[in-house]
């Protein structure tokens, strides 16, 4: 399909929303191609890299995994999938990939304990960053991820994409801005979707395709069985922070955004393995989070077991008003009005699968969240040629990222914790504070901010 045929339809495809990054699309037709490059070619690899294939003039040049079967499979796609037709080159070791500094975007969808040092690398190599969230598994990583894109002046666009979901978008506008819900003083997040992986398969020696050290990097070393790889990594808190670093993290951002909120001032959580205590994984089955800010608290719960109190959101948000409910998903959300003139709002998601026909058939592709992709990959793209933030820039998706950690390190503690960016130290906490930083393996060496 010829290029200006192409980023008219997808233009057309979502109207007035798309419509604002038409002077960054046709700036895009006359300038250099950019080239790409992305490390971690598993599943949300291939489906970012593939929306931003159908929204920009890109060419992928360089794929990364330590598994040699994945990142081979890749690149077939992506022969089949761009246009120019060329199959990018293949790389084992992300750090030979970066030392070419020939790429400039990077896209990150590795396994979270893999998020850190590729990024720092990738923005020293002089590329933007497209990094899946959460941005990191420890704070001070986060922090140093931050210091390094403001030192190195690059783009760094988390994929934190419910900031460009178009039906979120719409209920930010139409509800929230437009006061429908008055003051807004008590949000819940919550996720119960049965997640977390049940079963307790034995250790075995890792696939010859895999490169099980490379792929542990930092992280502790543990036996390989199944469920390490690939997937089902987040079973386990050495690679993650578990359903909060995968789920809640989400809709703490969405809420954070849609209501302009910073850091928590104090930040509470309990739970642990309550139900399923036969699978191998050792992250929560069970955990509640109080993230309080002024004059509003958000308040995060997962089950992994047992019925949603409203089937139709079980994993979502819902923001109280004193004028009345609004419940958010990636599916649709409803306004519930208090009385008053007020109308019932309901809004489902728009799949765009007429104008993207691809998303049919693409393997494991979430169809539904497919146009909040393309959206973020062209709010990315915007702030790259504008040189700007992003909607979801490296710094909203540090606080968010930080915030869910420390949930889990207030569970582990037992006890609330009271965090000073500015500082960075737990307050009153010298036990808390040690844990801002996890421990790396050998050789690998721990991101510092003054180090980057």
């Amino acid at each position: 399909m010829e290029r200006r045929h192409f980023l008219g339809s997808s233009l057309a495809a979502s109207g007035a929303l798309l419509a604002t990054y038409r002077n960054t699309l046709a700036a895009l037709q006359d300038a250099p191609t950019k080239r790409v490059g992305l490390i971690g070619t598993g599943w949300y690899g291939k489906a970012d890299l593939f929306r931003l294939l159908q929204v920009a003039p890109v060419e992928v040049v360089s794929l990364c995994d330590v598994d040699s079967k994945m990142v081979t499979e890749a690149a077939d796609m992506v022969k089949d999938r761009q246009k120019s037709g060329k199959r990018p080159r293949t790389y084992g070791d992300y750090r030979k990939m970066l030392a070419e500094k020939d790429l400039d975007i990077v896209l990150i969808a590795t396994p979270d304990h893999w998020h850190a040092l590729p990024m720092i690398e990738a923005v020293k190599a002089g590329a933007d960053i497209y990094v899946q969230k959460p941005i990191s598994v420890d704070v001070v990583e986060g922090q140093a991820m931050l210091a390094a894109a403001r030192k190195y002046k690059r783009v760094v666009q988390v994929g934190t994409q419910r900031r460009s979901t178009p039906h979120l978008i719409e209920a930010k506008k139409n509800i929230i801005d437009a006061g429908l819900l008055g003051k807004i003083s008590h949000a819940e997040i919550y996720c119960y979707y049965h997640m977390r992986a049940r079963e307790n398969p034995p250790d075995q020696a890792p696939p010859e395709n895999l490169d099980y050290e490379m792929w542990t990097g930092p992280a502790p070393m543990r036996p390989y069985n199944k469920l390490v790889h690939p997937r089902s990594w987040r079973a386990f808190n050495e690679y993650g922070n578990g359903i909060l670093g995968d789920m809640c993290i989400h809709m703490l951002d969405t809420v954070r955004w849609m209501l302009d909120l910073g850091w928590p001032t104090e930040v509470n959580s309990n739970g642990g393995i309550y139900v399923d205590k036969n699978s191998k994984a050792n992250i929560s089955d069970t955990q509640t989070a109080t993230f309080q800010f002024p004059e509003l608290n958000v308040v995060w719960t997962h089950r992994t077991w047992g019925d949603a109190p409203d089937p139709a959101y079980p994993w979502g948000a819902t923001l109280y008003g004193e004028r009345g409910t609004l419940k958010m998903s990636v599916m649709s959300y409803d306004f519930i009005p208090r009385g008053g003139d007020a109308k019932p709002i309901h809004k489902d998601v728009a799949y765009e699968l007429d104008q993207y026909p691809e998303d049919k058939t693409e393997k494991d592709l979430e169809k539904h969240v497919a146009p909040a992709i393309r959206v973020h990959m062209l709010d990315f793209l915007k702030a790259i040629t504008e040189r700007g933030k992003p909607v979801a820039d490296i710094e909203q998706g540090h606080i968010s990222t930080a915030a869910c950690i420390l949930a889990n390190m207030s569970m582990q503690l037992g006890r609330s914790l009271r965090y000073d960016p500015a500082k960075s130290i737990v307050m009153g906490d010298e036990q808390a504070t040690s844990m801002l930083r996890r421990p790396y393996r050998a050789p690998w060496t721990h991101p510092e901010v003054d180090s980057v």
